[in-house]
């Protein structure tokens, strides 16, 4: 994949696109038109799934040793997002603002709410093949550095609950701590390579699912964490 400058684009009706507000909007519709239209979770939910799954001993706590913690291993050199605070400042006032940050993280947690500011997002779209066609493109969106923080806090919960619950299997490597496409590779040419040396047939099916993390259903995912024993707060 580069990351160039989007060219011409073709509309629904095959007309060139070249103006860049027209190109931004094609782009946008698209991009929504690939998001899973389900229920939100909330409208989902049974009042008594929710009075049940909320404990007062999951409360979650956001210390601020773990703020300050997070605050000092930012990368200077990101983008400093769309609310135009740069990781620099963050990191060098780590002491003086981890405590207010572990106030606003715990309260979002706990009542769910996300501040105005950590839902904005600066969107690239990135080419990967066929330039004309706008569905050739994926958006990276660039959000606040606390919303991230944040969202690194909320997922660290969750790497913790799905290993205690060994819900991963040890064949997943992608996006696992430790493991990647190459460790992936290597564990299933060992494989391949082993029953081949053993005379047995092998066929191989390769299968690649189009946008699939823009696909995935808020609903099963959601209903998925709560098997798993996630704590409400959390999954929220």
């Amino acid at each position: 994949m580069t990351r160039e400058t989007v060219g011409p684009l073709l509309n629904e009706v095959s007309a060139v696109v070249m103006e860049d507000t027209e190109k931004v909007e094609l782009l946008n519709a698209f991009f929504a038109s690939v998001f899973s239209a389900k229920a939100s979770p909330q409208e989902s939910q049974s009042p008594e799934v929710r009075e049940e799954a909320y404990r007062e001993d999951d409360l979650p706590l956001v210390e601020e040793d773990c703020v300050r913690d997070h605050l000092g291993n930012l990368d200077t050199h990101k983008s400093m997002g769309p609310v135009g605070t740069h990781p620099r400042v963050l990191r060098e006032l780590a002491d003086v603002i981890a405590e207010p940050l572990s106030i606003i993280f715990e309260r979002s947690w706990r009542t769910g709410e996300v501040p105005e500011d950590w839902r904005k997002a600066n969107v690239t779209p990135v080419f990967k093949k066929g330039k004309e066609d706008p569905g050739n493109y994926r958006p990276v969106s660039l959000t606040s550095i606390p919303g991230k923080m944040m969202e690194q806090i909320v997922l660290e919960v969750i790497i913790k609950q799905v290993e205690e619950k060994k819900v991963i299997r040890n064949s997943q490597h992608g996006f696992t701590k430790g493991k990647s496409s190459l460790t992936n590779l290597t564990a299933f040419y060992d494989g391949m390579t082993g029953w081949v040396d053993e005379g047995r047939a092998v066929d191989v099916v390769y299968l690649d699912f189009s946008k699939a993390f823009d696909t995935v259903s808020h609903n099963i995912l959601i209903g998925k964490l709560r098997k798993c024993g996630l704590d409400e707060w959390s999954v929220r």
